[in-house]
Formats: C-alpha cells, structure tokens, sequence
C-alpha cells in the first residue's frame, strides 16, 4: 500500500505539505502543488478516507438505513437518495434491517461510529416509538414512518387518506366484503389499516376479516389462503404493500379464482410485475423519486444549518385504477 510518507519522497518535500495539497489547502506554491500531484498519479496513492474521517470528525458519506431492500418500494427509494446525495458529493452506505429493531441500532451506533454525516432512516414501529431514547447524535431524516417520540425531520406519504380513497374507489366499484392485510412492524400498516377502516365506515360496511402479519410474501400468501377458506369469502383484498400483495397473488392464482371476477385485488406501490400479470393491479403509488430526493435534501439542510427548526414534508399517493378492481358489473360478463 502507497503511504503518504512515500509521496512526499517522491515528491521531495513533507507529508505535511502533501497533505496541505491534498486538502487543497492555501500556503503551497503552484510549483510544489504540481510535483505533489504527480507523485500521487505516478505511485497510484488514494488516501485513507477513515483515518481522514476520524482526524476531521467529517464526512462526505450519508448512511441509509431501510427495512426491508427486497421491497420495491424502499429498492426505488433508495435509487433516489443515492442519485441526489452524488449530485451532492455525497457516496451513500446503505444497511438493510428486515424489520428487526436489534439490527437497527447496531446499524445506527455503526454509523455513528463511522462518523458519517447524516442518516436517512425507516424505522420499525418499535423503534419509531423510542427513536428518542437512542441518543442518535448525528443529523437524521425518518423516511416512510411516522416518529411521535422525537422532534426530527420526517417525509412521508398520507398512508391513511390514501388508503381511504383506495377504499372508496372498491365500494364505488361495488365490492362489499373488503379483507385487508397489513404488515405490523411499521406504523405505515397501521396507518393505511386505519385509512380501510374509515373508508368502510364512511360507506356503513365492516371488513370481512383485517389479518396484521409480517410484510412478506410468505406472509401475505399464507394470510390469503385463510381468507378465501373464510365464510363469506371476500370479495376483494386490500394489500398494505407489494410484498403481501405478491403473496395473495400468488394464493389466489393456486386456487384456481379469477381475478376480479372473484376477488379483486389492491395495493399499495407500483411495482414494476402490477402491470406485468393479466389483470393489471390497481394500485396507490407512492412518489418514491420525491420521496428519496426531498430525503437528501432536508438531511444535506440539517448538516449544513443544525439548529434549523425540523420540517414535515407530507406528499401524497396517486391512485392508479387497473384490470383487477375494475365495476363488479363488469366482471360478471366475463
């Protein structure tokens, strides 16, 4: 490995003048600056990022802390941040938790530790309720899930009037017996399980069944299959995220029923299979770009201005009408 001792001896002068020139630092003529720079190109030197790190207590690294990559939705998330932050000069450390509130702080106190500049972050429900009592001493934005327990600057999507209006548009499309899934491990489930409630309520209906259960494809197959073994058999399912949705899918298709002629199906995320499979899914989705992207933007704002008031940056989901919600009057000449 090239040291830093060797391109000053290459380049005849001291570690601490190549270190001024590779800080850019002032006080250095244009005559020594050129031979330092040659002497970095020709013995191939990189500095040591940590130790630099650890001398300035700085960092040009953000860390990205998320529950769940496999899904597509923090998988599009995360293509966002990553975009924005290089725009920024910032490189991007990505951690993925699987919903697990261990993994979570030992990924936080590992950020810490690696003095990066600033974390964007989706909590588990646990952690989300005591985010305040994990002394995060470091710049923080909270991505997708809600945080009560900590004044900290959040993005999110209005899971519960979306899930409303994804509600309304099944009951206007004359589905009665409505089955929701929903994952327990974010406050984003509870939130969208919440909106389903209202909407039902709003239209004098109860739901058939409301299944809380991990947001995974397992999960959401396996919930599925209870609920079309149920009595009455719903008539449409309410998937909390694209993950359960894949499940029910997969537990609709192996029982031989027809997609909405029997059920219908919703969820929340386009993810790119929604219109790949006959029917297409109708589905609310989210605007992961702005969500990554406005992300970047507040945690680059905390770094720079730290005692700036925190922001609540509320978006809000597009509805997408597809094949397989489509007017019960309909379905029946199929």
């Amino acid at each position: 490995m090239v040291r830093i001792k060797d391109v000053a001896a290459e380049a005849q002068v001291s570690t601490a003048t190549v270190s001024r020139v590779l800080s850019d630092k002032p006080h250095v003529t244009e005559k020594i600056r050129a031979r330092v720079l040659a002497a970095v190109e020709k013995l191939g030197y990189r500095p040591n990022q940590v130790a630099r790190t650890l001398r300035s207590q700085q960092s040009n690294t953000l860390g990205l802390v998320v529950s769940d990559i496999r899904n597509p939705f923090f998988t599009d998330v995360s293509r966002a941040v990553e975009d924005t932050a290089y725009a920024l000069d910032y490189s991007v450390l990505l951690c993925n938790t699987d919903e697990s509130p261990e993994k979570e702080v030992i990924y936080l106190r590992e950020m810490r530790d690696k003095h990066v500049a600033g974390v964007i972050f989706s909590p588990t429900r646990q952690t989300a309720e005591q985010l305040n009592q994990l002394n995060i001493d470091m710049p923080l934005v909270v991505i997708d899930r809600a945080v009560n327990s900590m004044d900290v600057d959040t993005v999110l999507i209005n899971n519960e009037e979306a899930a409303q209006r994804l509600t309304h548009h099944l009951v206007e499309n004359g589905y009665r017996r409505i089955a929701g899934l929903f994952g327990e491990t974010s406050i984003t489930g509870m939130q969208r399980r919440a909106g389903l409630l209202h909407g039902l309520k709003q239209h004098n209906l109860q739901p058939i069944i409301s299944i809380v259960t991990q947001p995974k494809i397992a999960a959401g197959y396996n919930a599925t299959l209870k609920l079309l073994s149920s009595t009455p058999r719903p008539d449409a399912i309410f998937a909390s995220n694209s993950l359960l949705a894949t499940g029910a899918l997969q537990a609709i298709r192996e029982t031989g029923l027809s997609i909405p002629h029997d059920v219908a199906l919703v969820c929340f995320d386009d993810s790119p299979w929604t219109t790949l499979v006959q029917p297409d899914i109708t589905v609310i989705a989210q605007p992961t770009d702005e969500i990554g992207k406005t992300a970047v933007e507040l945690l680059h704002e905390r770094i720079t201005n730290p005692e700036r008031t925190p922001r609540q940056v509320m978006l809000k989901g597009t509805l997408i009408p597809r094949g397989s919600s489509q007017p019960r009057n309909q379905t029946t000449l199929v």
